[in-house]
């Protein structure tokens, strides 16, 4: 599972009418407006509502963690003292040099012509992998699994998905198994040979009619949903081709800069 770099932001819970609610935490609303706000740079242009359903789940989890974190923290006194604003006055200079860097991002016109280029060249790398959106339930004997299986005979659509995630809660010993067992999109690298093997092999809306053996223990998956192996279009990519464009032009424009200040400074190396 990918692991994400989160900026802590600043966190605050802001109202806006057309932001979608994705979670709440101890009664408080937690929107995509305000995650796309605060993780502006980790999301590196994209949206919340953009990535993958796993991985936008593990990047809601992963923020409201540090909302929590930073709670705490306040909770125990570290947003005063001596130490706290010392910090502060480091922070406020960072935030003076990125706000720098984004009217700089901001100012650069993108050659067109450049980022088709770029597409062009390497059309085989944006590429949408075949992928696979499964729950599972994770037992530790073959005979549980095929008990298991055996509550599953004969259910089929709603039915059969709503007694499966009854079935991963209580029966489940995977970390999924608070999520109903459901893992997202995945790709045929993502998860253990068998256990990938019998989840691109089943039909949608099908679930493995015998245990799936692996080192972690008997699998039971139902595959909810597929998706072949696609080619991307130009404007599927165009955002992060633009981005891309604009922070190497960017880096050279503040290498560009820098060589400039440096030469009108008085430095003297000791």
């Amino acid at each position: 599972m990918k692991k994400i770099s989160l900026a802590l932001g600043s966190l605050l819970l802001t109202l806006n009418l057309n932001a979608a609610v994705v979670a709440t935490v101890d009664g408080k609303n937690i929107t995509d407006t305000q995650i796309n706000e605060d993780l502006a740079s980790a999301l590196g242009g994209q949206k919340l509502n953009s990535l993958p359903e796993q991985q936008k789940r593990l990047l809601i989890q992963q923020y409201i963690a540090q909302m929590l974190l930073l709670e705490e923290a306040k909770k125990q006194g570290f947003n005063k003292g001596s130490d706290f604003n010392k910090e502060l006055e480091r922070a406020k200079d960072q935030i003076a040099l990125n706000l720098y860097h984004k009217k700089l991002y901001d100012s650069i016109k993108v050659d067109n012509s450049k980022i088709k280029a770029a597409y062009d060249k390497n059309k085989s790398q944006f590429v949408r992998p075949a992928g696979v959106r499964a729950k599972h339930i994770l037992v530790k004997s073959e005979a549980e699994a095929k008990s298991i299986i055996n509550d599953l005979k004969n259910l089929k659509g709603e039915s059969l998905d709503q007694k499966f995630s009854e079935l991963a809660r209580t029966r489940s010993i995977d970390g999924s198994a608070q999520n109903g067992g459901e893992l997202g999109w995945f790709g045929e690298g993502d998860m253990v040979k068998p256990f990938s093997d019998a989840a691109f092999s089943l039909k949608k809306g099908d679930y493995s009619k015998t245990p799936i053996k692996t080192d972690f223990g008997y699998h039971i998956i139902l595959k909810q949903d597929a998706q072949a192996r696609t080619q991307l279009s130009f404007d599927q990519v165009k955002p992060n081709l633009e981005n891309d464009y604009k922070m190497q032009e960017l880096q050279r424009l503040l290498g560009q800069k820098a060589n400039e200040l440096y030469g009108r400074a008085k430095v003297e190396l000791k």
